[in-house]
């Protein structure tokens, strides 16, 4: 997973109600930190935003990946849409050429 982005474009993971998108999310997000091969990056855009905002119910999890060197590269352009600006709380806010850059780099992205 070290050459690999994660896209994350959904308050949670999956199509279904926001309580259960954001349990499944959570869960990845555990068997992920179990993994000593994580990501280089997790992009968060449209809703996915949400996620590192105020409020999310996995701030922790996110703060121990970041803290394990992966990168948690954020929307501005999407922030400034939802009105999140200022309650991010985890995570560099970039904007979509940032984004782009991280794809480019990796040898694998998966979106969620």
């Amino acid at each position: 997973m070290k050459n690999t982005v994660i896209l994350i474009m959904n308050n949670g993971m999956g199509k279904a109600d926001e309580t259960l998108q954001q349990k499944l999310i959570g869960k990845y997000f555990e068997l992920l930190l179990q993994n000593n091969d994580l990501p280089n990056a997790i992009c968060f855009y449209t809703d996915g935003v949400k996620l590192v905002c105020e409020g999310s119910p996995v701030i922790g999890q996110l703060q121990k990946l970041e803290s394990k060197g992966t990168r948690l590269i954020v929307c501005s352009t999407c922030l400034d849409h939802l009105e999140l600006a200022g309650k991010v709380q985890i995570g560099i806010v970039g904007g979509m050429g940032d984004i782009l850059e991280a794809q480019i780099k990796a040898e694998k992205v998966i979106t969620l």
